[in-house]
Order: structure tokens, then C-alpha cells, then sequence
């Protein structure tokens, strides 16, 4: 009985540190990320036109931010719900959703411009915060209450 509580407060540490860590990623973005949208979107950004910014630069830090927030949201993942085959499933969504929204990101940037900033705010909004996380556990926790 002892032994299952204190097991049971290290998985809510641990999850409680992830979560920390996610909002850490958050409060440091602008140091840790290559991303001249960041400022563009705080500004009035329906009247400026888009920023200047490296394609390369910016594929590879939305992928490394990408990345990161998956890192730490599979981790958060498995300190919940302790299965390998949920992680598997999960990992391949988040690499599934990257492509689809690295591609939907790029083709409303070239395709539309500065004249759909809603669209292209929302698109890098999936791809720069662990929204994912917050669909998932839900359904994860559904689907094991239901097996």
C-alpha cells in the first residue's frame, strides 16, 4: 500500500515536471527558437505585411520546437498511462500532423500571403504548442477506461 502511494506521487511529480517544462518552452521562445512570426503575430499583424525570415532557418526551428514539445508531451504521455503501444501510436500521429501542417503552413504562406493571417496564425499555432497533448490524453484515457 505504501510502496503504491509513493509510486503514485513520482507519476505526479513527474507529469507535474513535464507540464513545467512545456510551459518552460513557452516562457522562453523567444531564446530558444528561430521564428520571425513570434513577433509579427503580437503585433497588429492584419495590417503589416509578412516578416522576412530564412526557410530553412524557420523549417528547422519549427521542427526543433516541433520536436521538443513532442519529447516532452510522449514523456507526459507515458508517465500517465505507462503503455509502450499508446507511445508508439502517439508518436506516429504527432510525425503524421507535422508533415501535414509543415506543408499547410508553407502552402498558405506562398499561396495566400499576408491575406489569410488567420488561417496561417492557427496552422503555426498547431504546429508551436503542445495542443496535441491536450486532445490526447482525454482520448487515451477513453479508450483504456473502454478496453
Amino acid at each position: 500500500m505504501l510502496q503504491s502511494l509513493l509510486l503514485n506521487k513520482v507519476r505526479v511529480l513527474l507529469g507535474l515536471i513535464f507540464v513545467l517544462l512545456l510551459a518552460m518552452v513557452r516562457a522562453y521562445e523567444d531564446q530558444l527558437f528561430y521564428d520571425p512570426f513570434l513577433n509579427y503575430f503580437k503585433s497588429d499583424y492584419n495590417a503589416l505585411p509578412l516578416p522576412t525570415y530564412d526557410t530553412l532557418h524557420l523549417i528547422a526551428g519549427l521542427l526543433f520546437r516541433y520536436g521538443l514539445n513532442t519529447a516532452l508531451s510522449l514523456s507526459l504521455i507515458y508517465v500517465l498511462f505507462k503503455d509502450i503501444a499508446m507511445i508508439k501510436f502517439a508518436t506516429f500521429l504527432y510525425v503524421f500532423f507535422f508533415i501535414i501542417l509543415i506543408v499547410a503552413f508553407f502552402a498558405v504562406i506562398y499561396c495566400y500571403g499576408a491575406h489569410n493571417n488567420l488561417m496561417l496564425f492557427y496552422v503555426r499555432r498547431f504546429l508551436i504548442q503542445p495542443i496535441f497533448v491536450i486532445l490526447f490524453i482525454p482520448a487515451f484515457y477513453y479508450q483504456k477506461l473502454h478496453k
